[in-house]
């Protein structure tokens, strides 16, 4: 694989791009107290953040990653209630992690088709990315309603190379959680984590990678020195300009 140019990189959103805990956890907690249970503290609902909303919302009446799942119409009645105080708060704290506007200016400079691909609903990832100026960098969007399957599985990742036409070994899978990590390597493409993400509350390095990137700047440089390897054409990025 490494002799094979890179020409997409598809990159996770929560914990990856932008830090949304904050927003997720109010409406997490607003959801809780609601229901009539305690708010949990804020560090606690970052580690359940990675396999989507309703995996948020059943781990979050549950107050914890393992403890069994709430009955059928608890979840309906918490999912509800999450969706509806999410759409209230969504982008009004999440902010975008350093090296990341940077990082993308420079794939974009290196001639990178860029994706996004996460777990969370379209209903919420369209505004947030609005929200918070990411959206024009990207050429495609894939969510966690638009495949069958979300991230573990490689579903989505795959979804995101047809639509650029590009095949596994031309594209680079970049997250901050073991979800990321191993829908990338099902799909086939080269994986990069980020240790700044939640990753349910693990070690990164525990990971299954290709490499580990401090920011997405260094993704970027990361990128352009493999495919100078390959023999790919160098382009400047914008720091180096």
């Amino acid at each position: 694989m490494s002799a094979t140019p890179l020409l997409a990189a598809l990159l996770d959103l929560d914990g990856t791009l932008l830090d949304s805990v904050p927003d997720l956890a109010h409406a997490a907690n607003a959801m809780r107290v609601e229901l009539g249970m305690a708010p949990l503290r804020e560090d606690v609902i970052a580690t359940f953040v990675g396999k989507g909303v309703d995996n948020l919302v059943r781990r979050t009446l549950a107050g914890s990653l393992d403890a069994a799942a709430p009955d059928d119409a608890r979840f309906a009645e918490g999912r509800a209630s999450f969706y509806r105080h999410y759409h209230l708060v969504n982008g009004d704290k999440a902010r975008v992690f350093d090296g990341v506007i940077e990082g993308l200016k420079a794939m974009r400079a290196q001639g990178l088709k860029l994706a996004v691909v996460t777990n969370k609903p379209t209903e919420f990832t369209l505004p947030l990315m609005q929200r918070t100026g990411l959206a024009g960098f990207f050429e495609a969007v894939v969510c966690g309603d638009t495949c069958e399957r979300r991230k573990p599985d490689p579903d989505q990742v795959l979804h995101a190379l047809a639509a650029f036409g590009v095949a596994p070994e031309q594209a680079v899978t970049i997250g901050d959680s073991i979800n990321d990590a191993l829908a990338g390597r099902r799909a086939g493409t080269a994986v990069l984590a980020v240790p700044y993400g939640y990753n349910e509350g693990m070690d990164v390095r525990t990971l299954d990678v290709d490499g580990i990137v401090d920011t997405l700047l260094d993704a970027a440089q990361w990128i352009a020195d493999r495919n100078a390897k390959s023999g790919a054409a160098k382009i400047e990025t914008p720091a180096q300009a």
